[in-house]
């Protein structure tokens, strides 16, 4: 850190021992966030393990429907973010009132929704899923029951093809990163660093998944390249996670593969908070995560359901 963000960094935990605080980061914020933080993972990691903590708040730095499920898990405690803007492409491309009319008009169908959606979303759904369990998920339902996947379709496709489930109905929503890697990139990467394997997020294009030789949520590709015997990967994910692979696997090399809009593998919205901002929400406790308590009962019911997945 340089000695600016070094004073940050000290102010922010002398708020943290104040407050009886904990802070939860996602593997997609900066690096100099991550450092602080008490627990790094992906959203429904987190928000599970804020539930074994001792603290009375959590300031949760990813984006705001992160926060609003570490809230419902939670919600005795206060739960306050660094960047109330910082959202996601896929809770804007499935508002609850759409979700709603499609509920009304096939009442027969089960509504299962990735962790990657707002709350009212969540509470209007049958079962929640993340990247590392929808598959699992979905199989845990009858085969004969018609089922909405909710909202990405690149991970509905994807979990539609390994359950082989045809009567499965996809949301047409996309990760404003994943779904812009282009199968073109791929090659050439693969050209340049021919000795490297590819890993990728299931939320990717089918095009860039079948060139994968590994596919797996945030936590299980970092996961899968520390304890692999290959030593050089091209990972195809937000590039937040290269935190976590260069700390506890300096000696492997990682190639980050840029995408169509930005060329870069950055989300915009996480990269929206700050040092600057987790100080300030710590200080302040706002922005604050208020939901009422029948909202919060409703969409822990779907969360529970799919924890009880085995």
């Amino acid at each position: 850190m340089t000695p600016v963000s070094a004073g940050i960094a000290d102010e922010i935990l002398a708020l943290k021992r104040q407050r009886n605080a904990v802070i939860l980061a996602h593997h997609y914020q900066e690096s100099e966030i991550q450092e602080l933080a008490d627990v790094i993972g992906d959203s429904l990691e987190l928000a599970r393990k804020a539930r074994e903590l001792d603290c009375e708040v959590i300031a949760f730095c990813g984006v705001w429907f992160m926060a609003e499920t570490a809230k419902a898990l939670n919600p005795t405690r206060t739960v306050v973010v660094p960047d109330r803007e910082a959202g996601c492409s896929l809770v804007d491309s499935c508002p609850v009132d759409m979700l709603r009319a499609f509920k009304r008009k096939y009442p027969d169908h089960v509504v299962v929704s990735y962790i990657n959606t707002s709350i009212d979303v969540k509470a209007e759904s049958d079962i929640i899923c993340t990247s590392s369990n929808a598959v699992k998920v979905v199989n845990s339902i009858p085969a004969h029951q018609p089922i909405l996947f909710l909202p990405d379709s690149n991970l509905g496709n994807y979990v539609k093809q390994q359950t082989g489930r045809e009567n499965m109905r996809i949301w047409q929503g996309a990760c404003i990163v994943h779904t812009t890697f282009a199968a073109r990139k791929v090659m050439e990467a693969r050209a340049a660093h021919p000795e490297a394997m590819v890993v990728a997020h299931p939320e990717c294009p089918a095009n860039v998944l079948s060139q994968a030789e590994f596919i797996g949520s945030t936590s299980a590709l970092i996961k899968f390249c520390i304890e692999s015997e290959r030593n050089s990967f091209i990972v195809m994910t937000e590039s937040g996670v290269q935190h976590s692979l260069r700390k506890f696997a300096p000696h492997k090399q990682f190639y980050f593969v840029t995408n169509e809009n930005c060329n870069c593998s950055e989300c915009p919205y996480m990269k929206k908070n700050s040092l600057e901002k987790l100080h300030d929400c710590l200080a302040s406790l706002a922005p604050r995560v208020e939901l009422s308590p029948e909202l919060m009962e409703r969409a822990r019911l779907p969360i529970e359901r799919m924890l009880a997945v085995k």
